[in-house]
């Protein structure tokens, strides 16, 4: 028993599988997440649920702890559990905040503006859009990634709806490929990484599995993208102060982090509140100059008559770090806590052990990483990953590798597998819908399967 965490998920002495009130925690958790699937069409967001579940199940495990004398055994569960929630909580709260703070200097619009303006054709554009969605992602991460290049899908292709639904399937694939190989593209990988299971630099033994995923079924979709060029269209944006700034001290701050995880095993989210630091002060340097600065542009906005910037100056107020924070995805966050101690609470009474027997003893262990990636299409990837992390199952570095290529890429299959692809639903409602992503999901699994095979044969020496 190395840890309260592995005591719970998998040496636990005692399961207690076939009791009444386990059964119960199971049927809360299953009913919950039917309501998470059903966001969309409920309109309700995906925390809720969860969250009334969590309580509803650790209140169940501390009645069966309570009954068998385990109250202890569970409180350090509980305990555990938090803990790796704080330190996600830590990290991804100070990641979104510098992603939010870039959008808030106009980082964002100034390259969209830039896109829109250079006269691509549609193929061009929905290349283009693709790779950057798969660079920019193992970054900025996947979600925003694929919100940042949907807003100028629907900004050049408003007069073809069929290229904005295409467009947007391969933008979902990308950023979901490009972030599997990434601590920083996907909540999954960065599970794996603050597990220590897989060590940053490994990562990058992903990269060709994740680019053959994004351009297998690019290259067949490209066959039906329309040729002609788009409307031709104008738009200026001029980033605020600090934006260029503000990406250097993100590099910083991921550097502080990756530093700190790999050569003084200090948890990431350390480096990273420090890299919050980073932001503060940059934000107080941007109030203390904020009036020179405006008079600067001012007199810049009247010598090249930018009409434009001289409205923003009017109504232009000092950086507040608490704002881009404040904007944080609270909903996802509150819903990641919800995932954390439902699973941890299922693991807890046995639920976890008896699964990981299942898969990675009586099964192939490569066919049941596949399996990770086709039940994230289905079910979200986090709760499947934090499951198979917490079963804690004795797997070579190369099966590790394969279960966080296969739950980074497998929720492309369909719309509602990944955060990109529910949230490129909201934004493009009406040209990219379920409907349209199923009818590319056949070559999508063809870029699913090619991205396991060549991972195996490229990395064949890690099994």
């Amino acid at each position: 028993m190395t840890s309260p965490g592995a005591y719970a998920a998998t040496d636990q002495v005692q399961s207690y599988i076939s009791h009444p009130l386990a059964i119960l925690s199971v049927f809360l958790f299953v009913v919950a997440y039917a309501f998470v699937m059903l966001e969309e069409k409920l309109h309700m967001r995906k925390s809720k649920p969860v969250l009334l579940a969590a309580g509803l199940i650790w209140f169940l495990v501390a009645g069966i702890a309570a009954m068998n004398g385990e109250t202890e055994a569970a409180n350090e569960a509980l305990a555990h559990n938090l803990l790796e929630y704080s330190q996600l909580l830590l990290f991804l709260l100070v990641a979104m905040t510098y992603i939010n703070a870039m959008e808030e200097r106009q980082l964002f619009d100034a390259l969209r503006a830039w896109l829109v303006n250079r006269g691509f054709s549609y193929r061009s554009l929905f290349w283009i859009t693709g790779i950057l969605a798969f660079f920019i992602s193992p970054v900025a991460d996947n979600l925003t990634t694929a919100l940042l290049m949907c807003a100028v899908l629907v900004k050049v292709g408003e007069d073809s709806p069929r290229f904005i639904g295409m467009g947007c399937v391969n933008i979902v694939v990308a950023a979901n490929a490009g972030g599997a190989f990434s601590p920083f593209g996907d909540i999954t990988t960065l599970m794996v990484w603050q597990k220590g299971v897989v060590e940053f630099v490994e990562f990058f033994d992903l990269f060709v599995p994740s680019l053959v995923n994004f351009l297998v079924p690019a290259a067949i979709m490209h066959v039906f993208i329309p040729k002609e060029p788009p409307r031709q269209t104008t738009e200026a944006v001029i980033m605020k102060r600090g934006a260029r700034r503000t990406v250097a001290f993100f590099l910083l701050t991921i550097l502080t982090a990756v530093l700190g995880h790999n050569y003084l095993h200090l948890p990431a989210a350390v480096g990273m509140m420090m890299g919050l630091a980073y932001l503060q002060f940059l934000g107080y340097y941007l109030r203390m100059s904020f009036q020179k600065g405006v008079e600067r542009e001012r007199l810049w906005a009247i010598n090249h008559q930018n009409k434009r910037l001289l409205q923003r100056l009017d109504t232009a107020v000092p950086f507040d770090v608490f704002n881009p924070m404040a904007r944080a995805e609270w909903d996802t966050l509150l819903f990641f806590y919800g995932v954390v101690l439902c699973v941890g609470g299922l693991g807890f009474l046995g639920y976890l052990a008896e699964i990981s027997d299942l898969m990675y003893t009586d099964w192939n262990q490569t066919a049941a990483n596949t399996m990770v990636g086709i039940l994230s299409a289905i079910v979200d990837n986090i709760p499947v990953m934090f499951a198979v992390l917490s079963m804690e199952p004795d797997m070579s570095h190369g099966q590790w590798l394969l279960v966080t290529l296969t739950a980074g890429v497998g929720g492309s299959m369909l719309s509602i597998g990944s955060a990109a692809g529910v949230a490129l639903m909201g934004q493009a409602r009406g040209y990219y819908t379920m409907t349209v992503h199923l009818r590319w999901t056949p070559v999508i699994m063809l870029g699913y399967a090619a991205s396991i095979l060549v991972h195996l044969w490229m990395n064949a020496e890690l099994f």
